[in-house]
C-alpha cells in the first residue's frame, strides 16, 4: 500500500493532473467510517502514472486534456471516474442513475462500481465542499455556510450519510440497478473533500491554507466535531473589513482552480483583483482569493493561502445598499 502522506502537487505543471492528484489524498469534511479513502487502493507506481501524464499529455485520460466543465461538481464527477478507472483500475457499472417511481424521480446514484479487491459492488456519492465558519448573529445562527448561505455544512452531512446513502437500498432502486443487470450493492461510501475557512485575524498571518494553527482561529468558531481535525483550511472575511489589507499578490480562483493548490507562472495582476472586489460589491456573491508567493527555484507564483471575501452583509440575502457601495469604492 501506498504511503498516504500529502503529495507536493506544485511538481504538477498540469492544472488537470494537479487536481487528480489533489483528489488522491485530500482530506474528508465528514469523519465516518463510510468515508472513501482512495489513497488505500492507490497502485504502487500512481506517481509515476501521474508524473507520465503531467510530462507527456497526449498519453493522458481525455478527461485530462478536455476543457474542464465551468459547473465544479461536474468536473470533480469526471476526475472521480479517472481516479476510479485509470488510476485505481476499478470498473464503472453506473454513473448518475436516475431513480424513479410512478414518474417521480427519488434521485439519482452519483457512482456504481465494481471494486476488484472484494469483488463486490459499491455505491459512491460523492460532492465538493466549501464552507465558511460563521459566529452568529440576530438573524443568523453560528454554524458552517457554503458561500451560498441555502448550503450548510450540518445538512450536507446530515443528507451525505443519509437518504442518500440509503437510497440504494429502497425497492425502485433496486429494480433499476436490476434492469441494468447490477447486483445491489454491498456497500455504501461517502466522499466529499474540501476546505473550511475560518474568521479573519489579521494578527495571524500569512501560512499556507492547511497549515492555519488552530489557535490562530477566531475562538467563537470552533471546528465542526463532524470533520476530521486535518481538515483543509482557509480565512474569510466582509468586503467592508478589508481595510489596510495588503492585497498585491491576491488573485481571484475561478473555478475550477478552487481545486488543490492553485499556481501560474505569471506575477499577480492587481487589476483582476479589484475587478473581483467590485463585483462582490456588485453582485453581492462572495469570491474566493488566493495568495501567493513567487517559488525562487521555478519561478513560479504558488499558492501560500487562501480566503473568501464576502458582501458585508452575508449571510444575509440584501441588496448592496448606496452607503455599502461607496465604502466598498474607496476600499478598493
Amino acid at each position: 500500500m501506498p504511503a498516504t502522506d500529502a503529495l507536493d502537487l506544485r511538481q504538477f505543471q498540469s492544472p488537470a493532473v494537479r487536481h487528480l492528484a489533489w483528489l488522491c489524498h485530500a482530506p474528508q469534511l465528514i469523519q465516518d467510517a463510510s468515508v472513501f479513502e482512495p489513497a488505500r487502493y492507490l497502485p504502487e507506481n500512481y506517481l509515476a502514472i501521474l508524473m507520465a501524464w503531467d510530462t507527456h499529455p497526449t498519453n493522458c485520460p481525455d478527461i485530462l486534456n478536455s476543457p474542464p466543465h465551468y459547473r465544479l461538481g461536474y468536473y470533480v464527477e469526471s476526475l472521480y471516474a479517472c481516479l476510479i478507472t485509470d488510476l485505481l483500475g476499478w470498473t464503472i457499472l453506473a454513473k448518475n442513475l436516475p431513480v424513479r417511481a410512478g414518474g417521480t424521480t427519488l434521485g439519482e446514484l452519483d457512482f456504481v462500481l465494481h471494486n476488484p479487491h472484494t469483488n463486490a459492488v459499491e455505491h459512491h456519492e460523492i460532492a465538493i465542499k466549501f464552507y465558511l465558519g460563521f459566529p452568529g448573529s440576530a438573524a443568523h445562527l453560528p454554524g458552517w455556510y457554503g458561500p451560498n448561505p441555502d448550503d450548510r455544512l450540518d445538512i450536507k452531512t446530515a443528507r451525505m450519510l443519509g437518504p442518500q446513502t440509503r437510497r440504494a437500498l429502497l425497492p425502485e432502486t433496486l429494480d433499476v440497478l436490476a434492469q441494468h443487470g447490477i447486483e445491489a450493492p454491498a456497500i455504501t461510501r461517502v466522499f466529499m473533500p474540501g476546505y473550511l475557512f475560518y474568521p479573519w485575524m489579521q494578527s495571524s498571518g500569512t501560512v499556507a491554507p492547511d497549515m492555519v494553527a488552530p489557535d490562530k482561529m477566531a475562538p467563537d468558531v470552533p471546528a465542526p466535531a463532524s470533520c476530521p481535525a486535518h481538515h483543509l483550511r482557509g480565512r474569510w472575511l466582509a468586503l467592508d473589513k478589508l481595510g489596510n489589507i495588503d492585497t498585491d499578490t491576491w488573485v481571484p480562483l475561478i473555478k475550477p482552480s478552487w481545486l488543490g493548490p492553485y499556481i501560474q507562472p505569471q506575477s499577480p495582476d492587481r487589476t483582476h483583483t479589484t475587478d473581483a472586489l467590485t463585483d462582490i460589491m456588485t453582485t453581492q456573491t462572495p469570491r474566493l482569493f488566493a495568495t501567493l508567493r513567487r517559488d525562487p527555484t521555478t519561478g513560479l507564483w504558488v499558492e501560500t493561502d487562501r480566503m473568501f471575501v464576502v458582501p458585508s452583509q452575508w449571510p444575509g440575502k440584501t441588496q448592496c445598499s448606496p452607503t455599502d457601495r461607496a465604502r466598498s469604492i474607496r476600499l478598493l
